[in-house]
């Protein structure tokens, strides 16, 4: 088992930045590969983008690649999520999952989910 605490969601103005974390505890956090995902109002949540155990592959969404960057701290159990160039369109609740196995893209193979912090990015 691994707990997973996301913070650092906030109201930000277009253009700006923000730095999500998710803190994890448990089960050997370097053993996990990690995810981001999103869920807007009406939608279905989206993945955002992973990352392996060791940090050293990451993969993005097309929508977020080139301004979100994902990293982890394996020493201090917490994985992080850079957002800079904020749009609107980003507003979400965004939600830090993890799996025992390689990078995935589809929400249904992530065995631990937090429960999630809101952004909201305002025009």
């Amino acid at each position: 088992q691994v707990q997973l605490v996301e913070s650092g969601g906030a109201l930000v103005q277009a253009g700006g930045s923000l730095r999500l974390s998710c803190a994890a505890s448990g089960r050997t956090f370097s053993s996990y590969a990690m995810g981001w995902f999103r869920q807007a109002p009406g939608k279905e949540r989206e993945f955002v983008g992973g990352i392996n155990w060791s940090g050293g592959i990451t993969l993005y969404a097309d929508s977020v690649k080139g301004r979100f960057t994902i990293s982890r701290d394996n020493a201090k159990n917490t994985l992080y999520l850079q957002m800079n160039s904020l749009k609107p369109e980003d507003t979400a609740v965004y939600y830090c999952a993890a799996r025992s196995s390689t990078i995935a893209t589809a929400l249904g193979r992530y065995d631990y989910w937090g429960q999630g912090t809101q952004v909201t990015v305002s025009s």
